[in-house]
């Protein structure tokens, strides 16, 4: 009894909460409603007043309307000579040919008719509300300020530092005031930053020394460039107040300081990315390391096996939002279905292809490389059909869009999962490889196929499922470009080239030489792209590569089989 007296009053409370913040929302919105309304009413330095002070309001209507307010959306409507005329904002018909809607400004109500029906408003008693220019100025600040307001952490830190950059003397007594106020760990340290930004422009000389200090104890980027200015402004003798050469040194120093912690940032972001661009050429290149490195077909519709895994990914988001009506469970849900899918249509293309073609050009290079370019041909005019000239778009679940910053460094979750994909895949692939019998009767098979055959391992069988499990895993690679980019007829074509490139440098047949070696070229290409721009970088690559092969011809790990020589 006594519980449920407790959750009864425990629910009470919460409503009250609940309807308190509503009803504040309510009012704070209202509030601002009524200062649009006298400021789109009114003008010169009254209107820009009464922008201003819009700020205060917390409304989150408060850019929207100010947005419409800009774009030409909101009319006078002149209903008698006698009286105001009548804010509006102007509704667009969805559909061409039908005019256009309009809802009051004081309260958001579209305007109707006694029957209820939207009213269609005369235009000769309309005219367009047009802020004068020195109110368009202050838009955008008010926007900044109010942005102080929302209840979001991150937005209103955003905002703090935002505002602080724009080292405003006039704003600065606001962002002090609320350094005061505030609560939040991350937006103080925002304001803190902002205002020693906007410190350096209008401190006193002990305010800007400090600010110096500050900036440079939490390796401010965004300060570096007020940093900059302010000993530019020493050079040229335009500083507000001399410095001593002690004083110099000290800013100098924090100059020093901040450039080297975007050095360490650069370096490490660099190598994140190039991880999860050799992570991608892993995933690519893992299944022709199958194919081609274990098994020697040279495989030129692998890049094809690739855009069969991404258009099941297209198919299985079409299923899902078919089935499930485009719900949100169906954005979320259908990648989780669409990687093993896409793994198992890959793998049955490729069975297909090795009973139809490869079987019988084992050991037959040249002819097996001209048959499966053929058939590279025939793919990609076959996708063209079935799904059209246009490339088809394969939208992201939300948890894999986004990032995360630590240390001023961006680690977006589409890269982070591609590296852990990647890792599991790999994983997978050794485990099946070495600790499983169908792993040993591969290796069987490759080293020595006669040898294999005459313990009873049936070779045809082996090779054609070895020759599937290359062509899965290339639909893995397609499940995953799906996500970095639109699906196409020539996608595969993008990467056929890396993915030859990653498996002869690392060792042919070698699957710990292809991750060292996708790894190497994904973190040198993005070192060498920042120096080099992207084309460049990509020649030295292929250069650096080059020479690698002329002095190891057998790449990083050779692998000696009696199959292969």
């Amino acid at each position: 009894m006594k519980s449920r007296v407790t959750i009864t009053l425990i629910t009470r409370v919460f409503l009250l909460v609940l309807f308190g913040l509503a009803s504040d929302l309510r009012a704070d919105e209202a509030q601002a409603r009524q200062i649009l309304v006298e400021a789109i009413l009114s003008s010169g330095k009254e209107q820009t007043a009464l922008v201003e002070s819009l700020s205060s309001t917390a409304a989150p209507i408060v850019p929207d309307y100010l947005e419409f307010w800009k774009r030409g959306k909101i009319y006078l409507y002149q209903t008698d000579p006698d009286v105001d005329p009548i804010p509006v904002l102007e509704h667009e018909a969805e559909t061409e040919g039908e005019a256009s809607t309009y809802s009051r400004i004081v309260d958001g109500e579209i305007i109707v008719d006694e029957a209820g029906n939207p009213l269609v408003l005369d235009p000769e008693k309309m005219e367009m509300a047009r802020p004068g220019r020195k109110t368009r100025r202050v838009f955008t600040m008010t926007v900044d300020l109010l942005a102080l307001s929302t209840p979001d952490v991150s937005d209103r830190a955003d905002a703090a530092l935002k505002l602080g950059l724009k080292q405003d003397k006039d704003i600065l007594p606001k962002l002090r005031e609320l350094s005061s106020k505030e609560t939040e760990p991350l937006v103080i340290e925002a304001l803190e930053e902002g205002i020693a930004v906007s410190m350096l422009a209008h401190g006193s000389k002990e305010e800007q020394m400090e600010s110096i200090q500050v900036l440079k104890d939490r390796n401010s980027i965004a300060g570096l460039d007020a940093l900059k200015n302010l000993r530019h402004d020493i050079n040229d003798g335009y500083a507000p107040y001399p410095l001593t050469e002690e004083e110099k040194a000290e800013l100098d120093e924090s100059i020093a300081s901040i450039e080297s912690y975007i050095s360490v940032t650069d370096f490490v972001g660099t190598c994140f990315r190039g991880l999860s661009l050799g992570a991608v050429l892993l995933i690519v290149a893992l299944g022709l390391a199958i194919t081609f490195g274990l098994m020697g077909v040279i495989n030129m519709a692998h890049g094809e096996m690739i855009a069969i895994g991404a258009y099941a990914a297209y198919i299985s988001q079409q299923i899902f939002y078919t089935v499930f009506s485009q719900s949100t469970f169906a954005l979320e849900t259908y990648f989780l279905f669409a990687i093993p899918f896409s793994f198992i249509v890959a793998a049955l293309c490729g069975l297909v292809l090795e009973r139809t073609v490869i079987q019988f050009l084992y050991k037959r290079p040249l002819e097996s490389l001209l048959a499966t370019w053929g058939v590279s041909l025939i793919l990609q005019q076959g996708f063209r059909l079935v799904f059209g000239a246009a490339n088809r778009q394969v939208r992201s679940p939300s948890w894999l869009l986004g990032n995360v910053e630590i240390f001023d460094i961006t680690f977006g979750f589409n890269r982070i999962f591609v590296i852990g994909f990647a890792i599991l895949i790999v994983v997978g692939t050794w485990l099946l490889m070495s600790r499983t019998p169908f792993g040993l009767s591969i290796r069987a098979v490759m080293q020595d196929p006669q040898m294999a055959a005459a313990m009873g391992i049936r070779i045809n069988r082996v090779r054609m499922m070895t020759f599937a499990f290359g062509s899965g895993l290339a639909g893995l690679a397609g499940v995953f470009l799906s996500q970095i980019g639109s699906v196409g007829s020539n996608l595969g074509q993008s990467y056929i080239v890396d993915s030859f490139m990653v498996v002869v440098a690392g060792g042919v047949g070698n699957i710990v030489g292809t991750v060292i070696s996708a790894l190497g070229i994904g973190v040198t290409d993005q070192a060498l792209q920042p120096l080099l721009g992207p084309v460049m970088g990509r020649i030295c690559v292929l250069i650096a590569i080059i020479l690698f092969l002329q002095w190891k011809p057998g790449g990083l790990f050779p692998s000696k089989s009696r199959n292969l020589d």
